[in-house]
C-alpha cells in the first residue's frame, strides 16, 4: 500500500503536455487548495473528474483522455447514449447501403433464370446518404483525437488508420460524383467494415490474437500444403500411367486430367465434401486404390485439420481470461484514480481526524452524476451509507464497485391481499409452481394434436380433409389459456404477472391466439363436421392459428433452470452469445470485404441457360454439376446474392461444383478466390469459434460447483456475470502497478 502522507497530496498538480496546448489558459487544474476564488471551481473539477473516471470503469474504457473542465463536458457528451447511438446507426446505415446501391439487391430472387431487372437508385441517392455517414465518422476522428490529445494521436495506429480510410473514402467518393456513378470500381466499398472494427475494443483484441496466431496457423497450413502436394503428384503417377483401362481411365479424365485439377480435387477431398465421389471410379476397378485415399483423408482430415483445430485452441486458452484481465485492470485503474480525486478534495477540506480518505457524502454527490442505472446505484448507496460517516478507505472504496459486476434482481411486487378465505385459497392454487406444471401439460398436448392431425392429414388431399375434430380441441386449449391467463393475474396481480418474462411471453402468445380464434370463427363460423377453411391469400386464418401455436414449445424452455446440468449448458450459451459478440463482428467484416471482392470479380458471369454457350441446358448438363442441380441463384450479381453464395461454400458441402463452375465462367484462377474463402471461413475463424466455445464451457463447466460459494447462498439478490464468476482467477493489479500506470498519464500528474 501507498504511504498514507503521499496519499494525502493532490492527484493532479497540472494538466501535462508540453507548452500546455492540453489545457486551454484559465482551466483551474485539481489541485489541494485550502481557500482562493477558484477553490470552487476547483471542487467542480475533481468531482467531475471522479465522475468520468467511474464512468470509465463501468465501461471498461481507457482513462488516457483529457481532464480539463470543457473536455470533460464534450468526453460525457461523446459517450451519451444518444451519440453512441448515432454513431452505430451510422455504421449500419453505411454497411446497409451495399444492399440497395448497384447492383441493387432489390429482387424477389436471386435466380437469374427468373430474376426481373432490379430497381437501380438515382446517382445521388445513395451517396448523399454515404456523404453524411463520412461526415459522422468525419467528426467521430475529430473528437477522439481532440480527447487523446496528439501525442497520443500519433501513436495510435487506430486512429491513423481511421483518418486514412476516411480521406481514401472521400476521395472515391468525389471520383464516383466526378463519373456521375458509372466508375468500374469503387475502393471505398471493402474499406466500410473498417468503421465497424474501430468502434469495438473487442474486434481490436480478436485482431491482434488472430495475427499473434498466424505463425502457428501457417506451420500446420505449410504441412497441409505438403501433405495435398505429395499426394497429388502419387494421384497423377497413379492414375496416368501409361496403360490404361477402363476404370483408371475414367478417374484421370474426371479428378486427374492434369495438376491443377488434381490438386482441386483432393484439396476437396481435404474436406470430405467430394468423398466418396472421387475415390469410387478407381475403387470399382480395383479395391487397393482404396488405401490412397483412405491414407489421404487420414493424414489431411483427421490429423492435420483437427492438429489445427488443437493449435487454434492451445493459442486461445485463456484469451477469455486475458481480455478479462484487461478489462479489471481498466476498471481497477479508473475507480483508483476516482479515489485520488476524491481523497484530494478531502484532503483540499478541514483536517479530518481519521487521516486520508475520502467522504461518504462527496462520493454520493459524485454517485448522482454517474450515467448508471438505478438499481445499481441504490445498492451502492445503501453500502456507503452503512458506513455512517467515517472516511472511506482506498480499499472500502474499492470494494463498493463490486456491485457493478452484480446483476441485482428486482424483488417482485407484492401480491394482492384478500380477505376472503376462498380467494386467498384459489391465489395459493393458482400461483403454486404446480398451476405452471399443468399448463406446460396442456401446452404439450396442443404440440402433440397438431402433429398427430399433420400425419393423419398427410395423404389426404387439401379438398377432403375434415379439421372439425382439430378445431373443437385448438378452441378448447386457447379457453384453457385465456382461464390460465385471468387465474394468474387473480393470484400474482397484474403488476405480479408482468414482472415474469415467461408470464409475459404467455400472455402474448394467449392475446394473438385468441385474436385468432375470434377471426376464425367469426369468418369460417364454428367447427361442424365437414369444416375446413378455405384459403385466403397466402395463409388461411386457421392455418395462421395453428402457426402460433406451435411458438407453445418456447413454454417448456422455463424448466431449464430446474436440471443443473442443462442449466450449465445453458448458461454456458448464454455467456457465449453476450462475450463473443466480437468474433460475431468478425465474420460480417470478412463476409462483407469478400462479398463485395466477388462482385467486382464475378458480377454477371454466371448467365441463365440458352444465353450462353458456357451455360447448357439442365437436360443436357453433367450429373452433379452447376446446371444439373441448378444453382442458378448462387451467384456475385449483387450483395444479398454474393453472402448467401459465400455461406454456401463455407459449409463446404457441395463446394466442388462452386470451384468447377466459376472456373469454367471466369477462369481457373477465380479458384483462388474460392480457396481464400474456405481457409479465412471454415479454417480459421470456424476452429477459432470452435476453440472459444470449448474455453468458456470447460471454465463454466469446471466451476460450477464454486457458484454457491460466489454467490454466499441460494437465496442471493444478485446473479453472478462473466467478468465475477472468473474473477478468482484473475490476478488483482498490485497498488505500485496502478499508481505507475496513473503516473503515466498523458493529461494528468501525480505529485510526488
Amino acid at each position: 500500500m501507498a504511504d498514507p502522507q503521499e496519499e494525502s497530496k493532490p492527484l493532479l498538480s497540472r494538466v501535462r503536455g508540453g507548452s500546455g496546448r492540453d489545457r486551454p489558459e484559465g482551466v483551474p487544474a485539481c489541485r489541494s487548495v485550502q481557500v482562493g476564488p477558484g477553490s470552487t471551481a476547483r471542487r467542480d473539477l475533481c468531482l467531475d473528474q471522479a465522475v468520468v473516471f467511474i464512468e470509465d470503469a463501468i465501461q471498461y474504457r481507457s482513462i488516457n483522455h483529457r481532464m480539463d473542465a470543457s473536455s470533460l463536458w464534450l468526453y460525457r457528451w461523446y459517450y451519451s447514449s444518444l451519440c453512441q447511438w448515432i454513431l452505430s446507426f451510422t455504421i449500419f446505415l453505411i454497411l446497409f447501403l451495399a444492399f440497395i446501391e448497384t447492383p441493387s439487391s432489390l429482387t424477389s430472387t436471386a435466380d437469374v433464370r427468373y430474376r426481373p431487372v432490379p430497381w437501380e437508385p438515382p446517382c445521388g441517392l445513395t451517396e448523399g446518404l454515404e456523404a453524411l455517414c463520412l461526415l459522422v465518422f468525419a467528426a467521430d476522428v475529430s473528437v477522439k483525437s481532440y480527447l487523446v490529445g496528439w501525442a497520443q494521436f500519433r501513436k495510435n495506429p487506430w486512429l491513423l488508420a481511421y483518418l486514412m480510410v476516411l480521406v481514401v473514402s472521400l476521395m472515391d467518393w468525389i471520383v464516383s460524383l466526378s463519373l456521375v456513378c458509372h466508375e468500374p470500381l469503387r475502393v471505398r466499398r471493402p474499406l466500410r467494415p473498417f468503421f465497424l472494427m474501430q468502434n469495438s475494443s473487442m474486434m481490436k483484441k480478436t485482431l491482434k490474437c488472430i495475427r499473434r496466431s498466424l505463425p502457428e496457423m501457417a506451420s500446420v497450413g505449410l504441412l497441409l500444403a505438403i501433405h495435398l502436394c505429395l499426394f497429388t503428384m502419387f494421384g497423377m503417377l497413379l492414375f496416368t500411367s501409361e496403360k490404361q483401362d477402363a476404370g483408371q481411365d475414367k478417374e484421370r479424365l474426371t479428378y486427374f486430367r492434369n495438376l491443377p485439377e488434381a490438386l482441386t480435387s483432393l484439396l476437396v477431398l481435404l474436406t470430405t465434401a467430394n468423398n466418396p465421389d472421387v475415390m469410387i471410379p478407381a475403387y470399382s476397378k480395383n479395391r487397393a486404390y482404396a488405401i490412397f485415399f483412405i491414407a489421404f483423408t487420414l493424414i489431411g482430415s483427421l490429423f492435420l485439420m483437427n492438429l489445427l483445430t488443437a493449435i487454434i485452441y492451445n493459442q486461445f486458452r485463456g484469451y477469455l481470461m486475458k481480455s478479462l484481465q484487461t478489462s479489471l485492470l481498466r476498471r481497477r485503474l479508473g475507480t483508483r484514480a476516482a479515489y485520488k480525486v476524491l481523497s484530494s478534495v478531502t484532503a483540499a477540506g478541514e483536517a479530518h481526524p481519521e487521516g486520508v480518505g475520502v467522504k461518504p457524502q462527496d462520493f454520493l454527490h459524485v454517485l448522482q452524476k454517474v450515467q448508471l442505472d438505478g438499481d445499481h446505484k441504490q445498492a451502492i448507496m445503501e453500502k456507503v451509507r452503512s458506513h455512517g460517516g467515517d472516511l472511506l478507505s482506498a480499499d472500502e472504496f474499492q470494494k463498493l464497485f463490486d456491485e457493478f459486476d452484480k446483476r441485482v434482481i428486482k424483488e417482485p411486487p407484492l401480491r394482492p391481499e384478500y380477505r376472503s378465505p376462498f380467494l386467498r385459497s384459489a391465489q395459493f392454487v393458482f400461483s403454486h409452481r404446480y398451476f405452471d406444471y399443468l399448463g406446460n401439460f396442456m401446452a404439450l398436448g396442443n404440440l402433440v394434436t397438431i402433429c398427430v392431425f399433420l400425419v393423419l392429414d398427410a395423404d389426404v388431399p387439401p379438398e377432403d380433409r375434415d379439421d372439425f375434430v382439430l378445431g373443437i380441441l385448438n378452441f378448447v386449449f386457447i379457453l384453457y389459456y385465456l382461464l390460465e391467463l385471468l387465474l394468474k393475474v387473480l393470484a400474482l396481480g397484474l403488476r405480479g404477472y408482468l414482472a415474469h418474462p415467461s408470464n409475459v411471453f404467455d400472455g402474448l402468445l394467449t392475446v394473438v391466439l385468441l385474436v385468432l380464434e375470434i377471426s376464425t370463427l367469426a369468418v369460417y363460423r364454428f367447427p361442424h363436421p365437414g369444416w375446413k377453411p378455405e384459403m385466403l391469400g397466402l395463409l388461411s386464418l386457421w392455418d395462421m392459428t395453428r402457426l402460433v401455436n406451435m411458438l407453445l414449445v418456447f413454454r417448456f424452455l422455463r424448466i431449464i433452470p430446474s436440471m443443473k446440468l442443462m442449466a450449465v449448458v445453458a448458461s454456458t450459451i448464454m455467456d457465449l452469445i453476450k462475450n463473443m459478440r466480437a468474433f460475431g463482428g468478425i465474420l460480417v467484416v470478412v463476409y462483407y470485404v469478400f462479398a463485395i471482392v466477388g462482385i467486382s470479380l464475378f458480377r454477371g458471369v454466371v448467365v441463365a441457360p440458352g444465353n450462353s454457350s458456357l451455360a447448357p441446358v439442365n437436360g443436357s448438363a453433367p450429373c452433379g454439376s452447376f446446371e444439373q442441380l441448378e444453382y442458378w441463384a448462387n451467384n456475385f450479381d449483387d450483395f444479398a446474392a454474393a453472402l448467401v453464395t459465400l455461406w454456401n461454400v463455407m459449409v463446404v458441402n457441395n463446394w466442388q461444383v462452386f470451384l468447377d463452375a466459376f472456373r469454367r465462367y471466369a477462369g481457373p484462377w477465380s479458384k483462388v478466390y474460392f480457396v481464400l474463402w474456405w481457409l479465412v471461413s471454415s479454417v480459421i475463424w470456424v476452429n477459432l469459434f470452435l476453440a472459444l466455445i470449448l474455453e468458456n464451457f470447460l471454465h463454466k463447466w469446471d466451476r460450477r460447483s464454486h457458484l454457491q460459494s460466489l454467490t454466499g447462498d441460494s437465496e442471493a439478490t444478485s446473479q453472478m456475470t462473466v467478468e465475477l464468476l472468473f474473477r478468482d482467477v484473475l490476478e488483482e493489479p498490485t497498488e505500485e502497478e496502478l499508481m505507475e500506470k496513473l503516473s503515466h498519464h498523458p493529461h494528468l500528474q501525480l505529485c510526488r
